[in-house]
């Protein structure tokens, strides 16, 4: 091939890949709220104690982080059909934004002043919740709503 006729394929196929410009773009869908969820495996007899904390303690943070406008909503959901290596349950928290390195910093004072706990009451604890559950993971939704 002539280097004429590569440089005029080459001419042909950028101006095919030009953009349209915004405005006469016409995308179905526009950017909601993210959901965080969290995959977690409870120990064989551990039922009742890991939903007692899920009642109490997680119940009662999520509310506080609601009440601040700082979540959307929550959820606990059972996994009813799960095969071997899946989690028992989803743990989902929804919320419109991230917050910035000085909100991040004033939530979690906001969230120790309210729960009346230090860093190393709440480490521990989570430690303790080790006994009967195993965080497998977490992923991250975003939403998408139709315009």
């Amino acid at each position: 091939m002539s280097k004429l006729l590569k440089t005029a394929a080459l001419a042909v196929t950028l101006s095919c890949a030009i953009p349209v410009p915004a405005s006469t773009q016409n995308y179905p869908l526009a950017p909601g709220n993210y959901t965080e969820v969290a995959m977690i495996d409870v120990a064989d007899g551990g039922g009742m104690q890991y939903a007692t904390y899920l009642a109490n303690e997680w119940r009662k943070a999520q509310e506080f982080a609601k009440s601040k406008g700082w979540i959307v909503s929550y959820a606990v959901f059972n996994n009813v059909n799960s095969r071997p290596g899946e989690p028992d349950l989803y743990l989902s928290v929804t919320f419109p934004s991230f917050p910035d390195a000085a909100e991040d910093e004033k939530r979690d004072q906001a969230y120790r002043d309210f729960m009346k706990r230090t860093d190393t009451q709440m480490i521990a604890e989570s430690g303790d919740r080790a006994k009967f559950r195993t965080v497998l993971g977490s992923f991250l939704l975003r939403e998408l709503k139709f315009k």
